[in-house]
Formats: C-alpha cells, structure tokens, sequence
C-alpha cells in the first residue's frame, strides 16, 4: 500500500486522470476511443476541476469606470473580471447578480474602435462635439494615433504616426474616465455570460471551450449563488499536460498533429502581420478575424514573432512604448517587449499531441506555429484545436441549453 501511494500521482489535476483512467477501464469494449472519452468525460462533474487559487479570479462592479477597471486589472495582474451588476438585490440568484466577463482587451479595442469612428466623420466632415466624446479624446484621435485603413489610404499624413500622447492624452479623457463597464458589452470578446452549475459534466465544459470558442467557464456554487471557481482553456491544457503517462492520455496524445488533422487552417487561410506592418494593424485583423494572436512574418518568410491579443494591454500599461517610437511597426513592438526573433513557438506536423502539449504548458502560451523543414508557416495550433480533439459532441446532446443565449449579439463571439 506504501508503495501504491508513493507512486500515485499528487497534483489534482493528476488525481482527476486518474479518475478518468478509472472509467475508461469500465467503458463498453465495443466503443471507439473517442466515445470512451466522451463517456469518461460526461460521468465527472465540473465540480471535480481543481480550483482556481481565488486571486485567479477578481470581480469588479458594474459601475466602475473604465480607468477604475483598468486599475484593478492592472493592480491584480489579471487579464479579465466578473462583471457585477450593482444593481441586483442583496438575495439576488448567480443569474441576477453577474452580468458578464470583462476583458482587458475588450476594453483597449472598444477604446481603439472609438478613435476609429471619430477619423471616420472627420474625413466625412461629419464630426461634432455633441457625439458624447469631448474635445480631449477628439484632440488625441486628431494628432496621435490614426487607424491602419487611414493610414494605408493617406501614408504622407501627419496621423499616420503613432505617439505616446494618444494614449496618455486618452487616458486623461471624460470618455476613459466617465464610460462605465456594463456601457462596453459587445466590444471584442464580451460575450453572453454563460456559467455552469456544479453538476454539468467535464464534457459539456470541454465542448464550451472548444466548439463553441469560450476560453473561460465560470462555475457557480448554486448553494451559495456565487461563482466558485473558473475554468480556462490553459486549465484544461494544464490538466492534460498532468496525465502524462497515465495509459488513457498516452494512447491520444501519442498521435501526430497530422493524424489529428491538425493544423485546422490552411497556410493561405493563416491571419498574420508583416514585421513592418504597424502593430495597431495586428490588433485589428485579431478583431476582424476572431482570432486571438497573429504570427509577425520576418523578411525571409519566416515567423520571427507572436502578437497575442493579450498585448494590448501594453497600449495602456506602457506608454513609453510609443514615446520611443515615432511610428512602432510589429517588429518595434516585439522588439520593445524583448520578443523579436525569440518568443515564437514552433513545432511540426510530426510533432505528436503530448508533445505540442507540454510545450504550451511549459511556456503558458495561447498557440504553437507549425511550420515545414525549411521554417516556412504551415499552420497554427490553439489549445482550442487540442480540446477539440479530445471530445465530440453528441447528436442533439445540448438541447435547449442555449435558449436564451443564443443567437449572439451582433459582432459577439461566445
């Protein structure tokens, strides 16, 4: 028995493959791999998923404004925050009393979209003051930052730099000081707030945060009406990077990227930026395309760098960015950060699923590159994909849990 327990494995997450393990040796013999996994998967409740340490996950009012917002997520090295809606009862349910996730890059885009709609009735000469955005954030637009789609039509014009004054100038303004959190729902990544009891399966979680693109799950402690832990997509690639030689997780991670067909996009299909492109370009196609990180393509044609939506942060954070430069391009920006030719993580098609695995947790990374022998782009691999591949949903298997979610706002992704 001494040895049995010297030999057990003692993170949590370890524990919970273990768990799976377990099932799976009962499963029906006739069953594929995949639909062991599945039925493994929907006989654990959520409630098994370790939880998150509470300084994972902070909430902030509903009223506080966008400065405020940026303070706390700042302050608490977060990336993103319940919402609270100030106005619920004391009693208020789980429902009544969250209204969503705000997300630190969901409010520099909606600031990026503001300036951009303001250059937009400049150049129609339809611009007024009455439009709810007052002169110093009107000012900054003017003279510090244009969008990329100006700046590609008007190259020889004084806005096609980019100066650290917008940022601080913004900053200062009514707008960014008066704006409230639950007055930016649809900018970039909010979402419908969708949690899970503490009884859903792991399957449903995990077809959430594949299929239907959630990267985080709130789960919610019915007894208490609060949210007691939350469950991200690095979480999960964590917990899987913990099943390490456990016989379930080896059989499917021992399988090539390509036996997965992975990658999923195709190298003409890839988003990506050019290392003289300007950055606020990067962001921009992230928001255009949904996606959540872009490969900085080198002079060669080779990857030299990786922007993630999560660096935008450093628009706001750090200003002195742009007061380095005149006009920061990708490569600038990588270049600021420490990250040019460095931090781009690559594999290749060979490269099995454990492998690929390890390598996201290791680096607490978003995505892999996969390029061929000669260092040209193939493909990207997100921890979306390798949840995907884990898992398939069922035949009806989701019945009316969207009513009332679903169909999403406009410009909304779940």
């Amino acid at each position: 028995m001494a040895v049995e327990d010297e030999e057990s494995p003692r993170s949590p997450e370890a524990k919970l493959g273990m768990q799976v393990e377990d099932l799976w040796d009962v499963q029906e013999p006739q069953l594929s791999p995949t639909e062991k996994l599945n039925a493994c998967f929907e006989s654990i409740p959520v409630s098994a998923f370790p939880l998150s340490p509470q300084s994972n996950f902070i909430e902030i009012r509903s009223d506080s404004s966008l400065g405020e917002a940026v303070k706390v997520l700042a302050h608490n090295g977060m990336l993103s925050a319940l919402v609270v809606d100030v106005e619920a009862a004391q009693d208020a349910s789980w429902i009544e009393r969250y209204i969503g996730i705000v997300e630190f890059a969901g409010i520099v885009v909606w600031i990026l979209q503001q300036s951009e709609k303001m250059e937009n009735k400049r150049e129609t000469g339809d611009f007024s003051w009455d439009d709810g955005v007052g002169p110093a954030i009107a000012a900054a637009a003017a003279s510090g930052m244009s969008s990329p789609r100006f700046r590609s039509k008007h190259p020889d014009s004084p806005t096609s730099a980019t100066s650290g004054d917008f940022f601080e100038t913004l900053t200062s303004s009514d707008l960014y000081k008066n704006t409230k959190v639950r007055d930016i729902s649809g900018a970039f990544r909010w979402a419908p707030f969708l949690a899970l009891q503490e009884t859903n399966s792991f399957l449903t979680m995990l077809l959430l945060l594949s299929k239907y693109r959630m990267k985080s799950i709130p789960i919610v402690d019915s007894s208490e009406g609060r949210i007691d832990n939350v469950v991200t997509q690095s979480a999960v690639i964590h917990m899987l990077g913990e099943c390490a030689g456990l016989p379930w997780f080896e059989r499917w991670g021992s399988s090539e990227l390509s036996e997965l067909g992975l990658p999923l996009t195709k190298p003409s299909h890839i988003v990506k930026v050019h290392e003289d492109d300007p950055v606020l370009q990067a962001f921009k196609l992230m928001r255009q395309k949904g996606v959540g990180g872009v490969p900085v393509i080198g002079a060669k044609n080779k990857p030299v760098g990786n922007i993630s939506i999560r660096d935008i942060q450093y628009l706001l954070l750090t200003p002195e960015i742009y007061r380095e430069y005149r006009s920061i391009t990708a490569k600038d920006f990588l270049t600021a950060l420490g990250r040019h030719n460095g931090m781009v993580m690559t594999c290749g098609r060979h490269d099995t699923l454990k492998e690929v695995i390890a390598k996201l947790d290791s680096m607490k990374i978003q995505r892999v590159y996969v390029i061929d022998e000669e260092g040209n782009l193939e493909g990207v691999v997100t921890l979306r994909d390798i949840i995907s591949r884990l898992v398939h949903e069922p035949r009806g298997y989701f019945g009316d849990f969207f009513d009332g979610v679903l169909p999403l706002p406009a410009n909304t992704r779940v």
